[in-house]
């Protein structure tokens, strides 16, 4: 198994300073989409949560939205999709035969249409969002993405317990390697993604948490935290899923949380693939 850490987003969100700890405040931040792209030996190609897609980078007013794209912006000319990892990295895109999404907003489901063959393995909670969003999800969830008619692969129940959470342990065509976490609080049907390597478990947090202060127990840019409160669904429980995440990591057992939108947190990954 092979496992590339990739930024298929390169967002620019305002006010540099309050979102990234750095910079001045007048400045543009930066914001990654981590997304995973898996080589295994019999599965194909494995994507965890696929960024923005080949059409939203084109033209991310239209497909995203004017509000999105004032407030956290797309750094036009540097952004590459899943599809253009895959194909710079010399692989087939055809290959790519499932994607799971740690949850559906906007800029973690944008490329499911460059891959409409995939299975698409999301939390039953998540896609009932998606397709019947409340008032204030419509701005997150945005149909273009999935207009394509996606093959989805939905999951209620859990099996046996990972490490102290309720977990799905086996997803529909996978190796018993992928589980799925829930841990819902920023969208209803969220989960964390975990793969366990040879180096122990690999955990995609998705938007469980923002930065890395969250479980390293340090402090936050206010952006950071504001923006990750005035997002969340249900917002009673960001606090407790900090906890229990820092609760995870100190473990040990050769862990490693990431979270999808932590530029420092994908460049130590990045320096240290698996």
């Amino acid at each position: 198994m092979r496992i590339h850490h990739l930024d298929c987003a390169s967002m620019c969100p305002l006010a540099r300073s309050a979102t990234n700890g750095d910079g001045g405040f007048f400045e543009r931040g930066a914001m990654p989409a981590h997304c995973l792209l898996i080589e295994t030996d019999r599965h194909g190609l494995v994507v965890v949560d696929t960024g923005f897609g080949e059409a939203d980078i084109a033209d991310p007013r239209a497909r995203l939205g004017a509000l999105f794209t004032t407030l956290i912006g797309v750094k036009r000319g540097r952004a590459t999709s899943v599809l253009g990892h895959v194909k710079a990295l010399g692989l087939d895109p055809n290959d790519v035969r499932h994607i799971i999404v740690t949850h559906l907003d906007l800029d973690h489901a944008g490329g499911l249409g460059d891959f409409p063959n995939a299975v698409v393995h999301v939390h039953a909670n998540e896609k009932e969002a998606a397709y019947a969003p409340t008032l204030l999800e419509r701005e997150r969830y945005k149909a273009v993405h999935w207009a394509h008619g996606p093959k989805w692969q939905t999951y209620d129940a859990t099996g046996e317990p990972w490490r102290g959470f309720p977990a799905v342990r086996q997803l529909a065509g996978l190796p018993p390697e992928f589980l799925c976490v829930p841990m819902n609080g920023h969208t209803r049907g969220h989960w964390l993604v975990a793969v366990e390597t040879k180096d122990g478990p690999l955990v995609h947090c998705g938007d469980a948490y923002f930065h890395r202060g969250a479980v390293e127990g340090t402090k936050m840019p206010w952006g950071v935290a504001g923006f990750e409160t005035l997002l969340a669904f249900d917002r009673s429980r960001i606090a407790g899923n900090h906890a229990r995440l820092r609760e995870l990591a100190a473990t040990g057992s050769g862990i490693r949380l990431f979270s999808a939108h932590d530029p420092v947190e994908l460049a130590r990954l990045q320096a240290s693939p698996t």
